[in-house]
């Protein structure tokens, strides 16, 4: 059996839960990055089981995942990580929402030999995870612009050459 054709578009995934206050993040904005219409990204919305996480990425080489951060620094702060060089933090707090969070099953997927060539992650921290919250200010205030960052992202996965290997 031969191995898999890679696509070549990039795959911008939304993680969250849109029900759990500032959780809701990494869906809203890739909501966003859908309205723009970006040719060579395919969008789609995760919200529940984070183990078909690894299902939802088959056969994509670039992965772009946009999700809610635990507070680390200050709410709405953004992080960009190259989850194939650099550790995700794991945070317990938002556990209960997603039962696995991304952090695990990437581990998972390094293990099983599952990861893509490019696997981007861009965490906003969030501030209330409460069950029936709104976004916060802050972190609702970062909609467009990590739309924008994911755009440019995108743009560069698709016409610089060796970038899918960055």
């Amino acid at each position: 059996m031969s191995a898999p054709l890679h696509r070549p578009e990039v795959l911008v995934l939304g993680l969250g839960n849109p029900d759990r206050g500032d959780d809701g993040v990494g869906i809203r904005i890739v909501e966003a990055v859908g309205a723009l219409s970006l040719p060579g990204a395919v969008v789609k919305l995760r919200t529940g089981d984070m183990l078909s996480l690894i299902e939802d990425w088959a056969g994509f080489a670039q992965i772009i995942c946009v999700d809610a951060a635990a507070p680390i620094d200050r709410p709405g702060r953004v992080h960009r990580i190259n989850a194939l060089r650099e550790p995700l933090p794991v945070a317990p707090g938002l556990a209960s929402s997603h039962g696995i969070g991304l952090a695990e099953v990437v581990a998972l997927a390094r293990t099983l030999d599952m990861l893509p060539r490019v696997l981007t992650v861009f965490a906003v921290e969030g501030q209330s995870f409460a069950a029936g919250e709104h976004l916060s200010t802050a972190v609702a205030a970062q909609i467009a612009p990590v739309a924008h960052l994911i755009a440019d992202e995108v743009h560069r996965l698709a016409t610089v050459p060796g970038a899918a290997h960055a």
